[in-house]
């Protein structure tokens, strides 16, 4: 058995119930991007998007094998957003640092202007009523919930990829919509690893906070050379 074979099919039994692998590793993937992202490090991205692979291995169980019951697709739906928003976070980090020196942070923190927490609560709300009959029709277990899972979980993203203080706030919304839906699907590591990121999150956001409030350093003037 090679080891992508054993990754896509070893499974752990964790109070009775059998769990997979790749959940976890998937989830770690996860938190290491997190971890990256508070420390604003454009590692975040490329380290996210190797979990969003393998999560979404986990909850479309109708094409990969899991031992849920349920299909979540908006779960599984998020990941494929989440890796191309991942891509647009990744290149738009990758400009920041090479514009301000390889000692300066991907990204500067900053509240959304007035205008732009509108745009987020206009797709919020407008996005989660349109993905709520999709994963429903496809017969998604929990569309609403998992809906905003879905709209809630690319708001964050993008928000993060923006430098936006509020990306922590949306993603503890999730967090707290999450936690129970994927207890009751039994998908255990997520529902766990959704636990550690909601306290994450609210570590992040005082972070992100305090350093929105710090004076900007100052910039060291260049001079042209003289012309002799």
């Amino acid at each position: 058995m090679g080891p992508l074979r054993w990754l896509l099919d070893a499974q752990l039994q964790v109070a009775g119930s059998p769990v997979l692998v790749r959940e976890i590793v998937g989830n770690v993937f996860g938190l290491g991007s997190a971890l990256f992202g508070l420390r604003r490090l454009v590692w975040a991205w490329p380290i996210g998007m190797i979990g969003n692979a393998l999560l979404f291995t986990v909850f479309l169980g109708g094409a990969f094998a899991t031992p849920q019951a349920h299909d979540l697709y908006g779960q599984a739906g998020r990941q494929v957003f989440f890796f191309a928003v991942s891509v647009y976070g990744w290149w738009r980090w990758s400009r920041n640092r090479r514009a301000g020196g390889a000692e300066q942070p991907a990204v500067t923190p900053r509240w959304a202007t007035g205008r732009e927490r509108l745009g987020l609560l206009a797709v919020a709300v407008l996005g989660t009523a349109a993905a709520y009959p999709v994963l429903a029709a496809l017969g998604s277990w929990g569309p609403l919930p998992d809906a905003w899972i879905l709209v809630g979980s690319l708001l964050a993203t993008y928000g993060m990829a923006r430098g936006w203080v509020e990306f922590w706030l949306v993603w503890i919304a999730v967090d707290a919509v999450g936690v129970p839906l994927l207890l009751r699907g039994g998908f255990y590591p997520s529902a766990a690893m959704y636990l550690v990121y909601g306290g994450f999150c609210a570590a992040g956001l005082v972070a992100w906070w305090r350093t929105s409030r710090a004076p900007a350093p100052a910039r060291t003037p260049i001079y042209s050379e003289a012309v002799a």
